[in-house]
């Protein structure tokens, strides 16, 4: 490319923006995404990104899904990675859109290694990840003092095995557990927390679609994920995410308030 530059002074360089589509909802999206988007060549794409977001791209930019869905998986992460360095050569300014943040479960390592290697000009360009979004909509802390001092985000393709990973430990210590993409081993996941320590009354919250127009929240126990009770948590079939942890009870304020009212009163005595 550096031969092609000095012989043509004219050519255009090409660039890579990753950037974070956020869950959904266009006016999540960062402003320097939007600036981005409206600059760009060709915009390659996941599947869960909106329609609204992609109507925000540039009118005559080139659109390509590349979109992985479980059981379905249009390209493969190394035609992904060979695409964005192809459509860069070309000298197009590229955008590879992902779901909420490029950096959270979005295999931006692996394309951000073949753009190093290819020598390739690339920036990222942060989104709000879902976990954050769920816990803005539906009004629960992810941390929440004198209950939860920690998140973990994990994802349920890593929820597969028999053993649960080392966070699990942090689940029993009050970490709000935030599980990406498991409704799959919500069941199973849920049983082996239970057997660790953690109590069935633990609240759990499962949220679908965050930020859409179709989005649903349902709030329970982990004994409702156990038995897959559906009076209390629903399924929809679409991308969901759970929320595990005492943290999750503060999604009624009526609970904030009282836990509020339980810290002073500790404090109080601790005073005495």
């Amino acid at each position: 490319m550096a031969d092609e530059l000095l012989q043509n002074p004219e050519a255009k360089l090409g660039h890579v923006s990753l950037i974070g589509a956020g869950p959904g909802a266009e006016d999540l999206l960062t402003l320097r995404a939007h600036r981005i988007l409206q600059n760009a060549d060709v915009v390659l794409y996941d599947a869960l990104v909106s329609e609204e977001i992609l109507r925000l791209a540039r009118r005559d930019a080139e659109k390509i899904s590349v979109g992985k869905r479980k059981g379905c998986h249009s390209k493969s992460q190394d035609q992904i990675n060979a695409l964005i360095v192809e459509q860069t050569q070309m000298g197009k300014q590229v955008v590879r859109l992902k779901s909420g943040d490029p950096m959270i479960f979005g295999r931006a390592g692996e394309e951000i290694a073949a753009m190093r290697a290819a020598n390739v000009a690339y920036e990222i360009v942060p989104g709000i990840t879902t976990a954050l979004a769920a816990a803005a909509e539906a009004e629960i802390p992810l941390t929440l003092r004198g209950t939860a001092s920690s998140v973990v985000f994990t994802t349920g393709h890593d929820l597969k095995s028999e053993t649960l990973p080392d966070w699990a430990g942090l689940a029993l210590s009050g970490a709000t557990i935030a599980v990406y993409m498991g409704r799959s081993v919500a069941q199973s996941v849920a049983g082996r927390l239970n057997k660790a320590g953690l109590t069935l009354d633990t609240p759990v919250a499962v949220l679908e679609n965050v930020s859409r127009k179709d989005k649903t929240t349902s709030i329970g126990t982990l004994k409702d994920l156990i038995s897959a009770n559906e009076t209390n948590i629903t399924w929809n079939g679409k991308a969901a995410l759970i929320l595990i942890g005492e943290a999750v009870a503060g999604a009624c304020l009526d609970e904030i308030e009282i836990m509020a009212q339980q810290n002073a009163s500790q404090h109080q005595n601790a005073l005495v």
